[in-house]
């Protein structure tokens, strides 16, 4: 059994396969209906609309909809779609077993324990038909797919076949008969109704009757082709029955189930019967031998219900805790190609298929196995071109290999050359007359000639080693647990190794350079020496993979055919139908085997992935010719080239303004940024270039972008800090206009206009402010003047001379246009650009030129067109109101127009300026200006080299790869515990050096391999903070705190110790085995505080006496150092014959005196043990066996006694109970327990 999806869940009754969907519909004891994706393994939806257990359930063929049938009597019909009850069918007085849609008609046929079937037309929503003749409960019902008959299993014994021709003719009658005249008439349809009720109806009439079973019948279905019935009962036994016209008969009787038979069906595609029982195995019979061919049990689940998918060879199986999803064998077919010949396994038989030509051969026939069983098929085939042999490797018997010696000329007439046989686990040509076979179990690598006979024996590179596969001559890739291993047969070495999640198929370029590793979700791409590795994850299974001749794999999952570029960076190329095996890829075409062992060809367009790989290498003049193509587009592809950081790239794909616009933004291309702003003419996009503008100090561009947002304020502050006076005063006339008195005031604090602002605070109604602002600045008659306007007691006090100083903006000392900026070469595509635009120059001539050159300047003119009324007109309100246009600035008179101007016409000569610094920003004599190439970070050379240290990437600053390392090896998903210490990391790996006033500091990396010596020194490693040493003394002051009973503070400090050892960074082997000791010994200190603080919650209370010293019997089994291990032992002692559990206290005597403690403790102890052995009894019941080995569960707070079940922390090596799966491990209090991870990494040896 090949298990596909798995889930847990209540009893599981009734199950059902969507015919084109990836979907399932589980139906519960519980009352719940639920949706699954079994590809994906999701729960879609859930539907809990019945009020008890729901036992039958059916997908419609064609329409959204499914059926229901419960114990609440009812039929509900739902759409999927809707996503509710569409409506419910009533008449059924029991129990509901089953209910099935026929393939055809609208009809539903449902099986009750009120005895009888009844029909239904789901259209018209009414029973046309009701089945009687069973007289116990009737357990199924199901239509034949093809005639017009349905079958049906009782507990009286017998399984019924209905003929219900007759309904299906009066169904489809144009005339009389049908429902339609019945309807018509309402006393012959009550008659009819009740007739059908009591006595069932003419339209279905019993057409055989099939005794034989001893017992009552669960379970009878036919055969989607030939004239068989297979029926199960709880006499234990499946029946086989043949039927023709006439007549029905007992074949065959199929016995080996230990309890009552539930469920059984035939293959769809086999010839097979499967069967479930309530003895909790699932059993496969051959239809034609009638004999057992395999068994697969649960330990304690009773199965229940099966179902088959209508097309594909998957069937599922309901049972006491969920349901499985399940194959019986591999259909993947066994391949390998050489040159353009394809050697595969089809049907028995190895052939070859020409690529070339397209010419298929089948070259020798294969012997079976001699054992029945399934997956007799072989797993993987490896071809020898040098002797022309085929070696082939199966799971038969445990897993065997066959090789055979290939004639030179075959042909259909010549006699199959008898192949030779051994056991192994995997076999694999390693040189021309070599291949290697993995024997698990004697634990070697065997190395075999060609006559089968053994030439040498080595020691595969680990213990756990499970699988080889071919990885150059003489060398071998062997696959463990966690990780592969290059391994050396010749000089018994490992080269190198890579920890992988477990894969499955290992597939080398035609160069042997490259190689990528397949698992069940994942792609590994690495070198030949497994160096610069670059993972892939998928979240649907990878089936198949192969390398073009441009060095991109080409892969497959069940779904999609996708591309992998050697960084890394993956992309779909097309959606496929059903799974496909990819053999070859090249030239556009995409050879695949199907699972029937057709050969198809596919063909791909290349062109994204061929522009990404040419990207990747550098390969400009090749990303040209890919964009002049024309074939690239689409926002998938844009966003692509941002995130590479080549945005000037994706503006030649481009033709939306706005994208044009936000990616030159990206690239910093003002120029470009500005064409796409005039063309955009929104307020969002000029306070974007604004922004921009700002950050490149383009001055020019900044104002001309404040002008078309009407930013006053904005541009107000920037003609101050680039002391721009006289538009300062410009804007202080406009605000005068416009009425803005904040404006105004503004404007003349950064003028230093003291009797502006007086005039201002006066004509806006704050004459006492005017009054200290005039007296204060010495503008005595203004002050004189407005002191007379006010009355004697309400004149504010005057600050005393002296004590206020004029507020006046700092004179301008340099005054320029725009930042200088550096004379730099033009990167490649600028280069490019560059060329086309000259060309489009001199071939549309100076007149063109000249155009474009006005269109270019006319959005900054328009800015400056028309403000020169407003320079020579009056500053009265008419005067301004005409102007602007009739209403002014500020809008109609209502008084709440404020900002709403659509065109604001500013001085001419404030314009023109604008307009000029703009033309001269975007179109300067010397060529657009492009910021210097960005050289590598040390951060980045940092990470080139040692990529899978979690540590470096920390103290790179790269925090979200830091993370998914953690996740990957630890199992880590809360970060938050360990965020101080990997900002601690950051923080020591960098230094700020500070700059000029309003300069911002300068970060630089510090190097763990800098020399004072060296004259240059590339970046080769981050500077660390944490290393063995340090934990060392943070181990010595924790065992001072436990040796001072401080347990809190001695537990944060062990944890912190574990959520440190993830972030050191070691050379050697030693130091890593060091590291995962610290690991152990930290470990076992929190488990055996955690039991203590916990034990100190419970203290006190007399209820919890027992539970309180089980704690601290638990605590006395950590591995804790020789004294604390006395302490605990003692405390132990004491609470157990305190509770006069003298039995349990005497074992904690003994193990305390073989510790040999000092004197007073060791007289304790002897006086206790005296004391015990007189009553060598126990009390009270504790949950303790000192005789059991045991780990303790710190959620729980459980012993797990050897043997039982549990889940870990892969981290810490902690053990918990297996409910507590999912939940994060408070030993170190961030890795989630029972988490598929591959383990500790903090060396570059590990990763070798």
């Amino acid at each position: 059994m090949l298990t596909k999806f798995e889930t847990k869940s209540n009893r599981v009754k009734g199950l059902s396969f969507h015919p084109k969907r990836p979907w399932i519909l589980a139906s519960l004891h519980s009352g719940v209906i639920q949706l699954w994706d079994y590809r994906m393994g999701t729960l879609i939806d859930r539907f809990d609309e019945h009020d008890g257990p729901v036992r039958g359930i059916h997908f419609h063929k064609s329409q959204p909809l499914f059926v229901s049938g419960g114990d609440d009597y009812k039929i509900k019909v739902w759409n999927y779609k809707l996503r509710r009850c569409l409506f419910t069918l009533l008449g059924h007085l029991d129990y509901i077993r089953t209910v099935q849609f026929h393939n055809e008609y609208p009809w539903i046929v449902s099986a009750s324990d009120d005895q009888t079937i009844r029909i239904w037309n789901w259209q018209s929503r009414n029973c046309v038909s009701v089945l009687t003749g069973h007289n116990h409960y009737v357990m199924c019902a199901a239509f034949h797919p093809k005639d017009d008959l349905v079958v049906s299993a009782s507990l009286d014994q017998t399984v019924r076949v209905w003929d219900i021709g007759a309904l299906r003719k009066k169904s489809v009658a144009p005339g009389g008969g049908g429902d339609d005249i019945t309807l018509r008439i309402p006393q012959m349809n009550l008659n009819l109704q009740v007739q059908n009720e009591l006595f069932g109806g003419g339209d279905a009439v019993v057409k055989y009757v099939l005794e034989g079973h001893d017992r009552g019948v669960n379970w009878a279905a036919f055969h989607p082709s030939l004239p068989l019935i297979v029926s199960g009962a709880d006499d234990r036994q499946v029946k086989l029955w043949r039927y023709n016209e006439t007549k029905a008969w007992e074949v065959d009787t199929l016995r080996g189930h230990t309890n009552n038979v539930s469920c059984v069906m035939f293959h769809a595609r086999q010839d097979l019967i499967i069967s479930n029982s309530e003895d909790k195995s699932i059993r496969v019979w051959d239809m034609s031998k009638r004999t057992g061919v395999q068994t697969f049990r649960r330990e304690h689940d009773r199965f229940w219900i099966l179902s088959a998918h209508p097309d594909i060879n998957l069937l599922a199986a309901g049972h006491d805790g969920g349901m499985i999803v399940f194959k019986l064998e591999r259909e993947r077919p066994a391949y390998a190609l050489h040159g353009s010949t394809l050697y595969y396994v089809k049907d028995r038989y190895l052939r070859t298929y020409d690529l070339a030509q397209g010419r298929d051969n089948p070259l020798i026939a294969l012997r079976r196995p001699p054992t029945t069983t399934l997956n007799s098929a072989p797993r993987s085939l490896s071809y020898n071109p040098a002797e022309h042999a085929v070696l082939l490797t199966g799971d038969a018997e445990g897993g065997s290999f066959e090789l055979y010696q290939l004639p030179k000329d075959t042909g259909r007439g010549e006699s199959s050359p008898d192949g030779m046989r051994g056991q192994g686990a995997s076999a694999v040509f390693i040189a021309r007359n070599r291949f290697a076979v993995l024997d698990r179990a004697a634990g070697v690598i065997q190395v075999r000639n060609l006559a089968n006979e053994v030439t040498k024996k080595c020691p595969p590179p680990c213990a756990t080693v499970d699988a080889l596969f071919y990885a150059g001559t003489g060398l071998l890739l062997c696959r463990a647990e966690d990780r592969v291993v290059l391994f050396d047969v010749q000089q018994r070495a490992a080269l190198a190794e890579l920890p992988t999640p477990p894969v499955k198929y290992v597939v080398w370029n035609s160069d042997m350079s490259a190689v990528a590793l397949l698992s069940k979700h994942a792609i590994v791409v690495a070198d030949k020496r497994l160096g610069g590795a670059a993972t892939v994850h998928e979240t649907i299974r990878v089936k198949s993979a192969a390398w073009d001749d441009s060095g991109v794999l080409i892969y497959t999952t069940l779904n999609h055919l996708k591309y992998c570029l050697p960084n890394g960076d993956s992309g779909i190329i097309r959606t496929l139908e059903s799974p496909l095996y990819v053999v070859r890829a090249a030239n556009g075409t995409v050879t695949a085997l199907d699972r029937e062992g057709r050969v198809r060809s596919l063909a791909v367009e290349p062109a994204e992935y061929g522009f990404k790989l040419a990207l990747s290498q550098n390969r400009f003049e090749d990303v040209l010719s890919l964009i002049r193509s024309g074939g690239l587009c689409g926002a998938a592809l844009i966003a692509y080239l941002q995130s590479k950081g080549y945005p000037e790239v994706a503006l030649h794909f481009v033709a939306d303004e706005a994208t044009r616009f936000s990616l030159a933004l990206a690239c910093g291309n003002i120029e470009v940024a500005l064409q796409a702003a005039q063309a955009l003419d929104e307020r969002d996009t000029w306070y974007r270039l604004g922004i921009e503008a700002l950050r490149q100090g383009n001055f020019g561009i900044v104002e001309f972008s404040y002008q078309k947002t009407k930013s006053f304020e904005r541009l107000a502050f920037l003609y101050l800090v680039t002391g721009q006076a006289e538009k300062l005063r410009k804007m202080l006339k406009i605000a005068e206009m416009r009425g803005d008195v904040m404006g105004r005031a503004q404007n003349a604090l950064y003028l230093g206009d003291m009797r502006e602002l007086v005039r201002v605070l006066e004509e806006s109604g704050q004459a006492p402010l005017a009054y200290v602002a005039a007296g204060t600045y010495g503008l005595e008659e203004e002050a004189a003047r407005i002191r007379e306007g006010l009355p004697e007691e309400s004149l504010p006090p005057l600050p005393a001379p002296g004590a206020a100083s004029l507020l006046l903006p700092p004179a301008p000392i340099v005054q320029d246009d725009n930042w200088p900026l550096l004379t730099v070469a033009q990167g490649f595509f600028e280069m490019l650009a560059a060329k086309g635009a000259a060309k489009t120059k001199g071939g549309a001539g100076g007149a063109a030129a000249a155009a474009a050159a006005a269109a270019a300047a006319t959005p900054a003119a328009a800015a400056a067109a028309g403000l020169e009324e407003l320079q020579g007109a009056g500053w009265g309100d008419d005067d301004a109101d005409d102007a602007l246009g009739g209403d002014g600035l500020g809008g109609s008179g209502d008084g709440d127009g404020g900002w709403d101007v659509d065109d604001l016409e500013l001085p001419a000569d404030l314009g023109i300026d604008a307009a000029a610094a703009a033309a001269s920003g975007a179109a300067g004599d010397e060529g657009p200006y492009l910021a210097p190439a960005p050289g590598v970070p040390p951060p980045q050379r940092w990470l080139e080299r040692r990529g899978a240290l979690a540590a470096e990437h920390c103290a790179a600053g790269q925090f979200s790869s830091a993370m998914q390392l953690l996740h990957r090896q630890l199992g880590a998903v809360d970060f938050e515990a360990l965020k101080p210490h990997m900002l601690e990391l950051y923080y020591a790996s960098h230094a700020t050096l500070p700059g000029l006033p309003g300069v911002p500091p300068v970060l630089s990396g510090l190097d763990r391999g800098w020399s004072r010596d060296a004259a240059t020194q590339p970046p080769s490693a981050p500077a660390l903070l944490f290393s063995l040493a340090r934990l060392e003394d943070d181990l010595k002051a924790a065992y001072k705190l436990v040796t001072e009973g401080k347990f809190s503070d001695a537990l944060r400090a062990f944890q912190a110790m574990l959520r440190t050892i993830p972030l050191l960074v070691v050379e050697s082997r030693k130091e890593v085995d060091d590291a995962k000791e610290l690991v152990v010994v930290c470990r076992e200190y929190a488990t055996g505080l955690l039991c203590e603080l916990k034990r100190k919650e419970l203290a006190g209370d007399e209820a919890n006496a027992p539970r309180a010293a089980e704690l601290a019997a638990y605590f006395t089994h950590c591995q804790l150092q020789p004294m604390h291990l006395a302490l605990s032992l003692r405390s132990a002692m004491a609470i157990f014959f305190k509770l006069r559990n003298f039995a349990t206290a005497a074992t904690f005597a003994r193990r305390l005196l073989e510790l040999k403690p000092g004197d007073k403790m060791a007289a304790s102890a002897r006086q206790v043990l005296a004391a015990c052995e007189k009553t060598p009894t126990d009390e009270l019941p504790v949950n303790y066996d000192p005789r059991n080995p045991f780990d303790i569960c710190t959620i729980t707070f459980t012993p797990i006694y050897r043997g039982s079940k549990f889940a870990e922390d892969r981290y810490t090596g902690a053990k918990f109970q297996p409910s507590c799966e999912g939940q994060v491990s408070p030993i170190g209090e961030f890795c989630r327990v029972g988490a598929d991870a591959g383990g500790l990494v903090v060396s570059p040896s590990q990763l070798r």
